[in-house]
């Protein structure tokens, strides 16, 4: 027991931070802001099922807790995730849920769009997701190093050849590549300024919209097909292909 104790002494304390996010209303809150857009507190107070009055407290509470931020924007305070940390941290809350089978609703009309294709804070999840960080772990782009995923040199070239600019992402404090368990497939889909930057040249380019009342991302036929083809990887010869996969290892 006193070396319990002890241990419990020592580093960060997640209780904290735990119970923070384990409040039904405050969870509330922070799913609502894992669609990755800014809401209003009204908004939030109707997400959770609280008075404003209530849901002002528990805002507070997490903005002073490093779990949200809030800014002004007119006659309104808009409220977003703190950051990726704070994202990827629900994110696995969620995979473990779901994988326990700790599920809150039955399945509602948008149950299969999220299944599909959905926003995890500024990245894309769901089965569309899985497909692309599988495809693009087969052909090099991506590579495994331990647990880590690393953009190749030969990834690099093909991101900036789809109109993605690497140099500036590895500017950001933010990593390149970062994985999240895809609570829906249970398999691996890409996060960090990467993953960030896919979700957002699906938007600009009107393949998929994303749903202000949801984490829905909307991919149309036409837009999946070329969506698909934007991140597919063309074969190359054998002796070019040769050359280049040295070059990305």
């Amino acid at each position: 027991m006193i070396c319990y104790r002890k241990g419990m002494k020592d580093g960060p304390d997640i209780t904290i931070t735990a119970a923070l996010i384990g409040d039904p209303a405050r969870a509330n809150i922070l799913m609502a802001l894992m669609s990755g857009l800014s809401l209003t507190a009204a908004e939030l107070a109707r997400e959770a099922g609280v008075t404003p009055s209530t849901a002002s407290c528990h805002l507070a509470k997490l903005a002073a807790n490093g779990l949200m931020i809030g800014a002004r924007k007119g006659r309104y305070r808009h409220f977003r995730i703190a950051d990726g940390d704070v994202a990827h941290a629900i994110e696995a809350l969620v995979a473990v849920a779901a994988r326990v089978g700790h599920m809150r609703t039955r399945p509602g009309p948008n149950d299969e769009g999220m299944r599909r294709a959905r926003s995890c804070y500024d990245h894309l999840a769901g089965r569309l997701a899985v497909e692309l960080f599988e495809h693009w772990a087969s052909q090099r782009v991506l590579r495994w190093r331990d647990d880590v995923v690393f953009l190749t040199a030969t990834g690099e070239r093909f991101l900036r050849e789809r109109g993605i600019d690497v140099p500036l992402l590895k500017r950001h404090k933010r990593p390149l590549c970062r994985t999240c368990i895809d609570w829906s497939e249970r398999r691996h889909h890409l996060g960090g300024s990467i993953g960030a930057a896919i979700l957002l040249r699906a938007v600009e380019e009107r393949w998929a919209t994303r749903d202000a009342a949801s984490r829905v991302v909307t991919f149309s036929a036409a837009g999946t097909k070329r969506f698909a083809a934007w991140y597919t990887v063309t074969p190359r010869p054998r002796e070019y292909q040769g050359g280049h996969r040295a070059a990305g290892t």
